[in-house]
Formats: C-alpha cells, structure tokens, sequence
C-alpha cells in the first residue's frame, strides 16, 4: 500500500496501538511491521485466528504466554561462539520451562480454537537442554553437582575458609586493643585488620591501605598470607572450572539452535496474536466476510480512534453502484465517514477485526487510493488545487478494479466551474476503469450527476434542520445540501446579509460558462474513455444548435467555442411542465415534470429520476406544444415510470389517442 494512503488514514496509530498490546520483543516488533494483504485467502485465515483468539480472551482464558526476557540477547548471540552466563541460562531455562506449559495449556483448547492451538503444538520440547541448565544452574549461581571437579575444588575451598575464619577471630582477640572497630575488612581481594595508625607496628604484616583521614591502616597479618594465597588459586580454580561447564552448556544450547528459533519465533507470533485479539476487545471488533468483488456492506461501523463518541455508520457499494458521491453540510461527518470506510479496509486487510456488527462484508483492494486534506507545501509551492491534481493524477495511474479511491472535497480550491467539470470528467474515468469510488462534495452538479448516472449513487450525512445540528448519520440513496444560509443565520450572520447572499448565488449562476462532454448527439448520450475532455459551448450557440436538429439528416460532434464567441449569454426563459430540456454538464436532456420554485430550481425527469436543477443551467431543446400538439395531453403518462405505464398502457392510450408523443430515455 502507498505510504500516503497509510498515513493519511492514520494506519500507523494502529500498529502503535496493537504493539501497546503485545507483552514480547517479538510481538511488538510484529506489529510495528503489521501490513495490509491483498490475498483474499490469507486474510480470511488471519482474521480467523484473530477471531479465535479474542473469543479465548472475552470467556476470561489467562493464556501462559511464555516471557522472552533476555532471549533477544540469546537469539542475537546465539551460534557466534559467545560464552553465555549464568544469568543467560537462566532465562532460556524459564523460556523453556514456559514454552512446554504453553503446549500442554493450548493441546486443551485445540476444540474452541483450532487455529490458534496450531502454532502451539509446532512448538517443540527441549528436554535434554532444560534438563542439563536445571541440574548445573540454580538461581543464576552454578551448583556444587555441575561436575566432580568443581565438588573437589570447593570443598577446598571450605576447609580453607574456615581456618581463615578461626584464624581471624584469634587475631581480632589478640589485637583488639588497638583497632579502630571490631570489623573485618577486605582489601584488593584480601582480609586485613583496622588498626590504629599509631600502633601499626605492632602488628606485623603489610600495609595494603590507609583511611581517607589517615588515622587508620588497613593491614593483612601474616599468619594469614599463606592462607589467602592458598584461597586465591582455589578460587582460580573454581574459575576455570565454572568457565568449563559454562561452555560445555554454551555448546549443547547452540546444537538446539533451530528448535529454539523456532520456539522463539512462534512465541513472538501467539503475542502478536494475542495483542490484536486484545486491541479487537478494546473496542468490540467483529470478523466480516471476505469477497474480491467489491461488494461492501457494513452496518453500524465506527471509527476505530473515536468509540462509542461516534455515531455509527451504514454503509453499502460494489452491487447496483460502485461510485457514491456523499453531500452534506461543513463538519456533518463526511471526511469521518471516508477515513472510516478507509481505515477499516486497511485494518480488515490486515488481520484485524473491525468494531462493525456482525454479518458485515467487505472487499479486498489491492491499493487504498486517498485524497483528504488540502495537501499545502509551502516547501513545495503547492498550493491546495495543485497538490488535489497532483494526488488525482497518481490515483488515475493506478486506478483499476481493484483499487479503493476516497477523494474528499471534489472541485475545490479553484474555479467552480472548472473543477466541477473535471471533477466530473475524473468520475467518469473512475468509474471506466472499474474503480470502487467514494467522494464528498458540495456541488450540486455533481449531485446530479450521479443522480442521473448508472452506477453512480448520492448519499447524504443527515442534519437537524430545527436545530441545524448534523446528526452524523449516512442516508444512501439522497442528495443533501450544505445548509451554509441556516447555518451562518444560526450562528448570528444578519438576515440581509443571508438574503443578498442567495440573490448573488444566484445572479453568478447566469453568468458561469456551460460546458459539456464531446459526445454523439443528444438523442444517444454516450462518454468514451479517450472523449472526457469537457468543451466550452455558449449557451445561445447550444440553443440555436438544438433548434435546428431536427431538420438536418445528421449531426456531428459539437463545434468547440470559446468564450469570445458569445459575447452575451443566453436570456433565461420560463419553462413549463413537458418542455423537453438539455442540461449541459450532465450531457443528457429531460423533460420539465415541475415548475420553477422561489430560488429558481426546476424540477427536471432524468432517466427515470427526478432530480431539481436551476433553470439558467437549462436550455430549451424541444417545447412542450412542438412535443405534445393540441392541450390534451396527460403529462402524468408522459412522465412516469417503466413500471407505471405497464400498468397504465391502455389508460396512455386513451389519453393521447392520434398524438406522436415522445416519452424520456428509460436507460
């Protein structure tokens, strides 16, 4: 996956969050490395390990997780002829004593968690290495019985230390006198008396140190010089000796180099397990269905980050649609929504289960494809438009039917007009390519246009509008409206501020260019991939176009024009319910089915779907009269559904008996 696309859905807060979870080295490094897959098959086993693991958890299952205290240090030295200590010995005794109970403890749950039991039972007794480190090492000191020699040599070693000791309290009788405390003191290795400096002499023997004040010598007696030197090679002895042993166990540890590896890593593996099991219980994640066909279907799903905060969230493509267009107003939960859809695929394709409801489906991408935030550099020069074409145009080069594109804002950060054709045009492209394809906008021409469009859908995050509160709430299958009038009315904006505002909007709307896609002629709609470039037409030149064609015997491609080419737009004219019309940016025509409202949107039949657009986006193609002779006409037949008129073919009939009438496209 693109680092990009990971960083920008916060991928690496998760790993954070599972290694947080894990208990080992191992495990933590596992989910520092954690990566999304794009096998299917694979995923589908992770996710049910997973699974299995956290139903251990949630039915208060303590699992023996061997601890890898000092095996990292072991696995890293072991084989390179390094001595290992006692201490060392130690840890891989513990390690090895943990790893049979771990086997012993899974071998009784192989029923409930198969899978999981598996990485257990691959694990491997050590037998004849635990047993060797317990007989020679007992709390990280080698014991008397590690060899015959070392009995010999320290039983020595005791006789000696006791004729020290009686040879010393004879010593500190005799001297008592004149020493500075009735303490035995070791000096450089050796036992010396404290005396007092100025009896010094009477004690005979050598000065080996004075106190800091030099009121006290520290002198080794030489009724113990024989001894100690005695002691000294004893202890040279015992050295060597437990240096022997060491080796011989450094040496057996080594020949069980790939059982210990194996036991190690498969150790590091049930942590890491175990530590998304314990994310997943954290928030209350689910497994879901696994599918390579797009198909996604989530009931209420939530932000991992957020909780229980969130509202949850309804969410279905890949079926009827695979591109959804979400409208909604400023901080009602659109960008939540892709970063959910985002990060959730990140997650599930990595093994993780998700907080959703059970039953849930998704589909498997091999590249998450994301453009949320403005992208500002002022390093790069960038600025918000440039770094939204920069990201478009890598997500066009890798754009395909399996691929994942969340793009937030579309048509932002230049001119409406433009950006909403080639935000259209980018749409198109998408959806071409077979992409599954989630965006957020406020534009309402494209609303419309996946309104009109196969395999397109609107959805809508829902607001109060009492309150004007957002409500957080995804509503497929509707257009919603950014509400910034009742908003900023709300939040104190003055009413005549509001209401100059909207007779601006929509002033401006009759001065913005019409653009449409080239295509074939009206009457037959139809985009190419290489025919996506949006032209320039003035909307009189499209006007008087539209009222001549039916008087030639064929139509080419629309001429390109430029804006000097109509030096004044066309006049808005007052449509009435049956005129057939064109709206230019959707490159489709309809029929008027209702009449202009107090903002000036007009309700147009397109497809078989009624959607509202603004009467100077319109131009006339074919009146109501020339369409429709003579005043009897029903424009309820003239409008309804496919269904509707199967069930009302003959009451047609009757309606428009003798009449040539020519009903909307039922694509």
């Amino acid at each position: 996956m693109n680092e990009n696309t990971l960083n920008s859905l916060s991928y690496p807060q998760i790993q954070k969050n599972v290694a947080d979870c894990a208990l080992s080295y191992l495990g933590k490094r596992y989910a520092r490395e954690l990566k999304p897959m794009v096998d299917a098959h694979l995923i589908e086993i992770r996710l049910e390990e997973t699974a299995e693991a956290a139903a251990l958890i949630r039915f208060g299952a303590s699992i023996p997780l061997p601890s890898l205290d000092g095996m990292e240090t072991i696995m890293d030295l072991l084989g390179t002829g390094y001595l290992f200590s006692e201490r060392d010995f130690s840890h891989l005794a513990q390690f090895l004593r943990s790893c049979a109970q771990l086997m012993k403890y899974m071998e009784g749950k192989s029923g409930a968690a198969p899978t999981v039991s598996r990485y257990a039972a691959s694990m491997i007794l050590i037998e004849p290495l635990l047993s060797e480190i317990e007989r020679c090492i007992h709390s990280g000191r080698i014991q008397d019985q590690a060899s015959k020699e070392l009995i010999r040599i320290r039983k020595k070693m005791t006789v000696n230390e006791e004729r020290m000791k009686r040879k010393l309290d004879s010593l500190v009788s005799k001297h008592r006198s004149i020493m500075q405390e009735h303490v035995i003191s070791q000096r450089g290795g050796r036992t010396v008396l404290p005396i007092k400096k100025e009896f010094r002499k009477q004690v005979k023997g050598s000065v080996l140190d004075e106190s800091g004040s030099g009121q006290t010598v520290y002198i080794e007696p030489v009724e113990l010089v024989s001894l100690q030197m005695e002691l000294a090679a004893l202890q040279a002895e015992e050295s060597r000796e437990e240096m022997r042993i060491l080796g011989d166990l450094t040496s057996l540890a080594e020949s069980y180099n790939r059982e210990i590896a194996l036991n190690t890593e498969t150790v590091g593996v049930m942590d890491f397990l175990f530590a998304k099991a314990k994310y997943a219980a954290t928030m209350d994640g689910r497994t879901v269905r696994v599918n390579k066909q797009g198909h996604i279907s989530l009931q209420r799903a939530r932000h991992p980050f957020m909780g229980s905060s969130m509202v949850p969230l309804d969410f279905a493509i890949g079926r009827t649609y695979s591109s959804l267009i979400i409208t909604g107003p400023n901080t009602g939960g659109k960008t939540v929504a892709l970063k959910t859809l985002g990060l959730l695929t990140l997650m599930m394709q990595s093994g993780l289960l998700i907080p959703v409801e059970e039953g849930g489906e998704m589909a498997v991408y091999n590249e998450v494809a994301v453009d949320i935030g403005d992208g500002q550099s002022m390093e790069q020069a960038l600025s918000t438009f440039s770094a939204h074409i920069r990201n478009m145009i890598g997500i066009l080069e890798q754009a395909n039917t399996s691929t994942l594109v969340l793009i937030d804002e579309m048509a932002s950060g230049t001119d409406p007009g433009e950006g909403v054709g080639l935000s259209i045009a980018m749409l198109e492209e998408l959806h071409s390519r077979g992409a599954t394809v989630v965006a957020t906008t406020h534009f309402g021409e494209i609303k419309h246009f996946a309104a009109a469009t196969p395999g397109f859908e609107n959805a809508r995050m829902e607001f109060d509008t009492v309150s004007l509160q957002p409500l957080y709430r995804l509503r497929i299958g509707e257009a919603g409206e950014s509400y910034a009038y009742s908003i900023a009315l709300k939040l104190g904006m003055p009413q005549r501020i509001i209401e100059r505002s909207k007779s601006l909007s929509d002033q401006s709307i009759s001065r913005d260019r019409t653009f449409v896609f080239t295509s074939p002629p009206l009457e037959t709609p139809a985009l190419t991939p290489d025919r996506s470039v949006a032209e320039s037409v003035s909307p009189a030149e499209l006007s008087r176009k539209n009222q001549s064609k039916q008087s030639k015997d064929s139509i080419g491609l629309h001429k390109k024009t430029t804006p000097r080419e109509s030096d004044t737009p066309a006049p808005a004219k007052n449509f009435r319910k049956g005129d057939r019309v064109y709206a230019a940016y959707l490159n489709q025509s309809g029929i008027v089915c209702d009449v202009e409202d107090s903002r000036g949107n007009i309700g147009v039949m397109l497809r078989g779907r009624k959607v509202k657009i603004h009467k100077k986006r319109l131009t006339l193609h074919i009146s109501a009269n020339e369409l429709y002779p003579g005043d009897n006409y029903d424009l309820d037949i003239v409008l309804e559904t496919k269904e509707n008129r199967k069930k009302r073919k003959l009451m047609g009939r009757k309606h428009v008996e003798g009449l040539q009438i020519e009903l909307p496209s039922e694509e």
